[in-house]
């Protein structure tokens, strides 16, 4: 039973950091990242990143001092981060659900218009890749690689003794 207490934590974290998701792709369509500016889309997104290890990094503190005691070694960390990966993974389905069909429904036909307009791919090759079941895939993929990656990398940080 003690250990429903760690799972709740990391739970309750990784819903969180699906909200935060759901808000920064919020702030890309508002900031016209998904319309006029898409052109800047592709690295601008890469601004994210330090916002989901700051959510493991919190993530992981509070596991550590709740269900460790204040102390944790590297394996129970990444364990830790591991668990909050798996839920993220399950949960980012609904997050691209959520985005694509409320947030930005344009941006689809946004980004294959300003790919093949730009020679970036064929329209074959953009309809392929820029559709639902595909970013559906990849953000289940996504989030387990670079989960599992932060998690490796946050548990060398708060590890303690």
């Amino acid at each position: 039973m003690k250990y429903l207490k760690n799972i709740k934590i990391e739970l309750k974290w990784a819903i969180i950091f699906t909200i935060m998701m759901l808000v920064w792709m919020l702030l890309e369509k508002t900031l016209g990242w998904h319309d006029a500016q898409i052109a800047d889309h592709k690295w601008i997104t890469m601004l994210f990143v330090p916002f989901a290890v700051f959510m493991y990094v919190l993530a992981m503190r509070e596991t550590r001092r709740r269900f460790y005691n204040r102390k944790i070694t590297w394996l129970q960390g990444f364990l830790s981060g591991l668990i909050i990966t798996i839920f993220i993974a399950l949960l980012s389905p609904l997050a691209q659900y959520l985005t694509h069909n409320y947030i930005t429904p344009e941006y689809f036909e946004n980004v294959k218009d300003y790919s093949i307009t730009n020679k970036l791919m064929t329209i074959e090759t953009a309809n392929e890749y820029f559709n639902l079941n595909t970013y559906l895939l990849q953000s289940f993929f996504g989030a387990l690689l670079g989960g599992v990656l932060t998690s490796a990398i946050v548990a060398i940080f708060l590890r303690r003794s």
